[in-house]
C-alpha cells in the first residue's frame, strides 16, 4: 500500500511529533464532496487560530497512527488526550503546516422525512507540524493497509471482490449472539438465592467462559445430582456467574473463582448473581458466495482463531467454542477434514451450533467434573 510508512509498522503504530492547537465541532452530512470537506477543514482552522498579533496556544503532543486507532498523547507524560477508532475518521486535511483531523460523533435525533439529509456532528482537531503532509498521508495509508489486511485475512482477492461488494455483505450480516447486548438486558441478569446445609458443597462445576468471551468470567458446566444448586431449580448449565455473595468473579482466574466458591461450604445461604446463557448458541452467517471467506480457523472442531469484524464474528462465531452442528448436520463425531469441507462448501445462510469447548468435554465425559 503506497504511503510514507512501512505497512508493517502501521500494524503496531507509528508516532509523529506535533503541536496541538485545539478542537472545534461542526455539523455535516455524512459524505459531502471533497471541496466541502476542505472548506470545513479551513473553517475549523479559522475558528481555532489566534487572531493576528496574538500568540497561538500550543501543546506538544505525539500523534499515534495505526491501522486500529489514532491517539493524541501528551509529549511528556504520554497520557491519552484523545483516542479515535480509525473507522470514525472521516477526513484528513493538510493545509500548509497544519493537519486537520475530522472524526464522526454520535448522530443527533432527526425529524421524520429528513432521513436523506441526516447530519453528523464532526469533532475537528487541528495540529501544527513541519511534517503535516506526511502525517496526512500516513493516516490515509493506515486505511489502505487496514483494508488490505482485512482482505488477506479472509483470503479474498481484491480483483475478484470489490470493496463495495464486501461492504454490502457486511451490512447484510445481522449481529447474532452479541454478548454485551445480552448482558445489558435486565431480564437476563438476576440474583438467585440458594439454601443449603452447613458443610454442604454448592454442587456446581465451573469452567472459564473462553478466551473469545467479551466479558470473562466462569460458566456453570455441570450440576451435581441432588446437590443444593440442582435442588434450587434456578440454575442451568451455561449460566455465567458474575458474583458470589457480592464478590465479583469477572476477570478472575479460574482457580481463584473456584477457591471463592469452595469457601461457601460453611454458609447456609448463598446469593449468586448470574446471567442466563444457553449452553448451545447458534451462529447465523450470511455468505452470498464461496469467494466470501468465513474468516475463522477450526482445529478438530474447535474454533481457534477469528477475523475481527468479518461476517463470522458478526454472525456470532466465538473463539474457544466447539462446533456441534452445521446446517442441521451433527459434526460431533466428524473428522476434521470433513468439517472443513462442510464449512468451505456452505453458502447462503449458514447455521452453526456451538458451545464452549470446556463445557462440551465435560458433558461428553471426556473430562470428569470437579464439583464445588
Amino acid at each position: 500500500v503506497p504511503g510514507p510508512c512501512d505497512p508493517e509498522d502501521l500494524l503496531d503504530g507509528v508516532i509523529f511529533g506535533a503541536k496541538y492547537l485545539g478542537s472545534t465541532q461542526l455539523v455535516s452530512e455524512r459524505n459531502p464532496p471533497t471541496r466541502v470537506r476542505m472548506a470545513q477543514a479551513q473553517e475549523a482552522v479559522d475558528r481555532i487560530k489566534a487572531p493576528e498579533g496574538e500568540s497561538q496556544p500550543m501543546t506538544e503532543v505525539d500523534l499515534f497512527v495505526s491501522t486500529q486507532r489514532i491517539k493524541v498523547l501528551t509529549a511528556d507524560t504520554q497520557e491519552a488526550m484523545m483516542d479515535h477508532s480509525l473507522q470514525t475518521i472521516s477526513y484528513i486535511a493538510d493545509i500548509g503546516s497544519l493537519v486537520v483531523l475530522m472524526a464522526r460523533r454520535r448522530l443527533p435525533r432527526c425529524s421524520e422525512g429528513a432521513e436523506e439529509k441526516r447530519l453528523y456532528k464532526m469533532i475537528c482537531h487541528v495540529f501544527h507540524s513541519t511534517d503535516a503532509q506526511i502525517i496526512a498521508q500516513a493516516i490515509g495509508q493506515a486505511f489502505g493497509v487496514a483494508y488490505q489486511r482485512f482482505l488477506e485475512a479472509n483470503s479474498i482477492d481484491p480483483r475478484e471482490l470489490s470493496p463495495r461488494q464486501y461492504s454490502r455483505a457486511l451490512e447484510d450480516q445481522e449481529q447474532h449472539n452479541a454478548e454485551l447486548t445480552h448482558f445489558s438486558r435486565q431480564e437476563n441478569c438476576k440474583d438467585v438465592c440458594i439454601q443449603k446445609q452447613k458443610g454442604e458443597i454448592l454442587g456446581i462445576a465451573v469452567v472459564e467462559s473462553g478466551w473469545g468471551s467479551i466479558l470473562p468470567t466462569v460458566v456453570i458446566a455441570n450440576l451435581m445430582h441432588g446437590g443444593p444448586a440442582e435442588r434450587s431449580g434456578v440454575l442451568s448449565i451455561g449460566d455465567r456467574l458474575m458474583s458470589v455473595n457480592g464478590t465479583s468473579l469477572v476477570g478472575l482466574p479460574l482457580a481463584t473463582c473456584q477457591s471463592i466458591i469452595r469457601e461457601l461450604k460453611h454458609q447456609t445461604e448463598v446469593t449468586l448473581n448470574i446471567v442466563h446463557c444457553p449452553p448451545v448458541t447458534t451462529a447465523v452467517i450470511r455468505r452470498p458466495d464461496s469467494k466470501y471467506q468465513l474468516g475463522f480457523c477450526v482445529e478438530n472442531g474447535v474454533i481457534c482463531s477469528l477475523m475481527r469484524g468479518g461476517i463470522a464474528e458478526r454472525g456470532g462465531i466465538r473463539v474457544g467454542h466447539r462446533i456441534i452442528e452445521i446446517n442441521g448436520q451433527s459434526v460431533v463425531a466428524t473428522p476434521h477434514e470433513k468439517i472443513i469441507q462442510l464449512l468451505t462448501q456452505a453458502v447462503s445462510e449458514v447455521h452453526i451450533k456451538t458451545m464452549p469447548a470446556s463445557t462440551y468435554r465435560l458433558l461428553t465425559g471426556q473430562e470428569q467434573p470437579v464439583f464445588l
